[in-house]
């Protein structure tokens, strides 16, 4: 049985920077009611002339993990691509990736997991190496939510948590048995599936029904959370998911390096932070900068840290997320 091992990182994230002082031209708000909230200062929101789409974000962090890997296109034996936001309703974003990139007719699959999404395809792409299926998989988590949000008071709740972005990375081949990815846990809720969700359209909820009640008060269209059902639910899953990743691996709390949180929520990370006795320098945290990305944020996050010399060869980084569902898990990887 083969070892997976990640091999390249990158990110990429639009040049339009909206602060929350910027969104006072859409709705009542100010930078200390989101700063308080959130621990959100600033997110990125991609300039609609660009023409920067969710697939396009996609395509340039993976030309970065791809080259940092010592790969080509062509070394890449299969696309595993988590997002919300496609650019399309179908197909979804790994084919466009496939396409976009020039890659030979590789196998592209899309996962739709929304927060945990990353989580999610990372152990799937695991699973594809150690079995010996594949030898270099390329894992996207991208996103695009500012072309679905809605610019109001009424939205601001949701509204001022989201930003547009992607990130990936090279899972390859590894011959060390003592590094690269340890484990991975995967768990699901479905009963909670409202509390965070987008019911339309959709074939429940499809365009020509929504259209036909010309109701303006109608909000299926845009995303709707409860928060503070959402966060209780988040700290103890987030939780549960590390602390089994540690007891699969006979590890300890304090044999922790590094944490990748999901950036959803600051209070959350340091909620999390506090319960495992984590200093500062064991958590990263980018939620200020570019708020909520979904299944972009852990991997913007680890390429982030690991950029800046936070993770070293032979550290114990722990991916975890939370999120819509409910699903959440987590990643243990030796570096």
């Amino acid at each position: 049985m083969y070892n997976s091992k990640i091999t390249g990182l990158g990110y990429f994230v639009p040049e339009n920077v909206v602060t929350n002082d910027d969104l006072k031209q859409w709705m009542e708000t100010s930078d200390e009611w989101i700063q308080e909230r959130t621990g959100i200062q600033e997110r990125r929101w991609i300039d609609p002339a660009t023409g920067e789409t969710t697939s396009t974000m996609a395509v340039k962090a993976a030309k970065i993990a791809i080259e940092r890997a010592g790969l080509t296109k062509d070394d890449i034996d299969f696309i595993i691509f988590a997002t919300l936001s496609p650019d399309m309703y179908f197909p979804g974003g790994g084919v466009r990736v496939q396409d976009m990139l020039d890659m030979p007719t590789v196998g592209a699959l899309d996962v739709r997991n929304q927060c945990s999404g990353f989580i999610y395809s990372m152990s799937v792409a695991d699973q594809f190496i150690k079995t010996g299926m594949y030898k270099n998989v390329l894992v996207i988590g991208s996103e695009n939510h500012s072309g679905g949000l809605e610019r109001s008071t009424r939205g601001r709740n949701v509204t001022v948590i989201f930003g547009d972005g992607a990130g990936a990375a090279v899972l390859s081949r590894s011959e060390e048995e003592d590094k690269g990815v340890l484990s991975s846990h995967l768990h699901s809720e479905g009963k909670h599936a409202k509390e965070l969700a987008l019911e339309g359209p959709s074939t429940g909820r499809w365009v020509p029904e929504i259209l036909a009640e010309n109701n303006p008060d109608d909000v299926s269209y845009y995303p709707y959370m409860n928060g503070q059902f959402v966060f209780k639910h988040a700290v103890v899953r987030f939780s549960e998911a590390i602390v089994e990743g540690l007891q699969a691996n006979n590890l300890q709390k304090e044999d922790i390096d590094m944490l990748i949180p999901h950036q959803a929520n600051l209070r959350i990370a340091q909620f999390i932070q506090r319960k495992f006795q984590l200093r500062d320098d064991q958590v990263y945290n980018n939620i200020m900068k570019y708020g909520n990305t979904t299944a972009a944020s852990v991997i913007i996050a680890l390429t982030e840290a690991w950029e800046k010399g936070k993770i070293n060869d032979g550290d114990l980084v722990v991916l975890a997320a939370f999120g819509s569902g409910f699903t959440w898990g987590s990643v243990i990887i030796r570096w």
